[in-house]
């Protein structure tokens, strides 16, 4: 089967093409559905519209924690503008339109583009994480 991690343009497709994100901080215990070694589709869009996919990684580490556990370096992988939990606890309450305390647990899943070859434009992206 075969999953996708979805952002929101406007915050994440920059960053995303620029290769200055490298992972993603969710609400809930996601380690079900994310194991490192797993191939996902990067894709951004909105719910219930057409997505676009920018490229495939490789979940490289899965980690559950509750967000008052975050670390500096963690906060940072999800936007390089966060210093602190406090950052992904406003940004998170804002996505899923609820408060989120430093006890709900988040996943943290970082990632790796893959390299598809023969595939115009994506040599720019992987110059960019190297």
């Amino acid at each position: 089967m075969l999953f996708a991690l979805n952002f929101f343009p406007e915050l994440y497709a920059d960053a995303l093409m620029r290769g200055r994100k490298s992972a993603t901080i969710r609400l809930g215990d996601k380690s079900d559905k994310y194991q490192s070694g797993q191939i996902v589709w990067i894709t951004v869009g909105r719910k219930y519209q057409v997505r676009q996919r920018l490229f495939s990684a490789v979940i490289d580490d899965v980690v559950v924690k509750n967000v008052g556990d975050l670390h500096n370096r963690e906060v940072e992988k999800e936007n390089l503008e966060f210093r602190n939990p406090e950052d992904v606890m406003t940004l998170l309450s804002r996505i899923y339109d609820r408060v989120v305390t430093p006890l709900d647990r988040v996943t943290i899943i970082s990632f790796s583009p893959v390299r598809e070859d023969g595939k115009e434009g994506i040599e720019e992206i992987f110059e960019r994480w190297v």
